[in-house]
């Protein structure tokens, strides 16, 4: 029997139909909506994409976004003056710059620059910081993270005792979601494991998962026979493994695979996010509830 499909795509629309109802309430109750602006610097084509799927998304759930392009060649003293203006407009409640920046410039000291509570992506060191505390203390958590825990939830997964494996240790995907299973609270109270390429049986170790986090970026790494009959696999990876030829459009498309040999693990999981239409999709979504909850922090209704 395969296992249920937890789809992001569909998780994705209920909650940007959430946003966008309480988005119209709060206007009409205060007169205010979010505010997010996205900073994009050079032209890079997947950066302009993935912006440009940002800003969509924030219009359709009625945000004032702007979008602030700027050259490849800005200096980096003026992309730090143009993060302490956004700052200091109190129209603004998210400021996000756009990854990867141009080598001139330390993504570090740009993203450190950004007010933590203006910090929707969640990467600042303060907002990191309130991550591990856990609790009241968690403002934003990072979005890929957050999107997953809320697709573990909405699948009705239990997480209280539960064993959870997180393959992978990066400070975007692997840290944090580990941190925020085994802290108290809604879709946590779990006992997590990170494993990595430096961990000895590591399928000993994915095959004890009660919820698998996969996030290594290796295609296929994880096979069937690692994971435990009825867990619950969420594959974090996107991995280009060639291209082929749409039927839709007649044009070249890359061809994605996720870290999880999904057609032999649907048949032992027992729910199972595919790649593509799984985590994906809920990253934009989260950042979207970052800058919405960002906003309620303001007004006092969080």
């Amino acid at each position: 029997m395969s296992a249920k499909l937890i789809s992001g795509t569909e998780i994705r629309e209920e909650i940007l139909e959430e946003i966008t109802a309480e988005v119209a309430e709060i206007k009409e109750k205060h007169g205010k909506v979010p505010g997010l602006v996205t900073i994009l610097v050079g032209a890079s084509p997947a950066s302009i994409s993935y912006v440009t799927l940002k800003i969509k998304t924030a219009h359709r759930v009625g945000f004032h976004e702007i979008q602030d392009d700027q050259p490849e060649d800005i200096s980096e003293a003026d992309l730090l003056a143009l993060i302490e203006k956004y700052n200091n407009d109190d129209s603004i409640n998210g400021i996000l710059v756009q990854l990867p920046l141009p080598k001139h410039i330390d993504d570090k000291k740009v993203l450190n620059a950004i007010d933590p509570d203006k910090d929707v992506d969640g990467f600042h060191p303060v907002n990191v910081g309130r991550l591990m505390i856990g609790g009241d203390e968690v403002k934003f958590p990072p979005c890929t993270p957050a999107g997953i825990q809320e697709m573990i939830v909405r699948a009705g997964v239990e997480t209280k005792g539960a064993e959870v494996v997180v393959v992978g240790r990066s400070n975007i995907v692997g840290k944090p979601i580990a941190n925020m299973m085994v802290q108290k609270g809604r879709g946590a109270n779990a006992t997590v494991t990170i494993v990595h390429t430096g961990t000895k049986d590591l399928a000993g170790h994915c095959k004890r998962a009660d919820i698998l986090i996969v996030a290594a970026g290796v295609p296929d790494l994880v096979k069937p026979e690692w994971i435990k009959k009825g867990a619950c696999v969420i594959d974090v990876g996107v991995n280009r493994v060639g291209e082929k030829i749409s039927e839709k459009t007649g044009k070249k498309i890359a061809i994605l695979k996720g870290d999880v040999d999904f057609d032999a693990a649907k048949e032992v999981a027992g729910s199972i996010t595919p790649v593509p239409g799984g985590v994906g999709p809920m990253t934009i979504t989260m950042l979207m509830l970052n800058t919405l909850k960002s906003l309620k922090f303001k007004l006092g209704l969080m």
